[in-house]
């Protein structure tokens, strides 16, 4: 039974979450204030926390950042904001996924189960690599000029140096490479790593790729490795990382 460690101080939304997700199976702890969170998942690690950006005691961004070193699981915000500077400083504290507020149980449950399906898949590739000899022939690791993305180690090397990409950046980063001149939308992003149809709302994937051309040193203005095509989706150029 999978354990989730709910932090968020509205106590009516608490209790609702807590009672919806453990009629679908999970254990539930609920915490209503910031200052001991980081402790207390540690001592105790869950498969998912899920954090409210806005806490009292320790916000859920202080709280991302001392935990994500040591946790291994995943990290979801629950945000009534829908400024894309948190969501990019979540992304980069290690956050795995935004939710915005008001929430919709369904939608809720099903980020978990996209969730907890990639740390499996990710489990299992680890495993087989540990197994296999030589790791390179677990997985076709992809080259591009000066970048070349692990999928076993699942990291990315650019001009020799390692980019350091949370889970959900691999994630984005790798399906953008296999499909590489292929316009991606964001509604087959969103299929295809959360499996979820796209809103029209939710930005957490165009703050990603913000954040990846970031990592990856493309110019946000000018952006020639991976570029918006206006009004389909991204594109991940090969060509273009000499």
């Amino acid at each position: 039974m999978y354990k989730i460690t709910l932090v968020e101080d509205d106590k009516k939304l608490a209790e609702l979450v807590q009672q919806y997700l453990s009629n679908h199976g999970f254990v539930v702890n609920v915490l209503h204030d910031g200052s001991d969170a980081p402790e207390t998942i540690l001592s105790n690690p869950p498969d998912i926390v899920i954090l409210d950006l806005m806490l009292p005691g320790k916000d859920g961004l202080t709280i991302c950042r001392e935990i994500r070193a040591q946790f291994t699981g995943s990290i979801l915000f629950l945000t009534a904001s829908e400024d894309d500077m948190d969501h990019v400083a979540g992304v980069e504290l290690g956050a795995d996924d935004f939710i915005i507020k008001p929430i919709q149980p369904r939608v809720l449950l099903a980020r978990i189960r996209m969730l907890l399906r990639r740390y499996e898949d990710n489990l299992v590739n680890t495993a087989n690599a540990v197994q296999a000899e030589p790791v390179s022939e677990v997985k076709k690791d992809l080259s591009f000029g000066k970048l070349t993305i692990y999928h076993a180690k699942r990291s990315a090397i650019l001009a020799d140096e390692t980019i350091p990409l949370t889970t959900a950046e691999f994630d984005l980063l790798w399906l953008l490479a296999t499909h590489a001149e292929q316009t991606l939308s964001r509604d087959f992003i969103y299929k295809t790593l959360r499996g979820i149809e796209y809103d029209g709302m939710d930005r957490a994937i165009d703050t990603r790729i913000a954040n990846l051309r970031k990592k990856l040193g493309d110019n946000a203005s000018l952006s020639t490795r991976i570029i918006t095509v206006r009004g389909q989706g991204y594109l991940f150029v090969p060509d273009s990382w000499d």
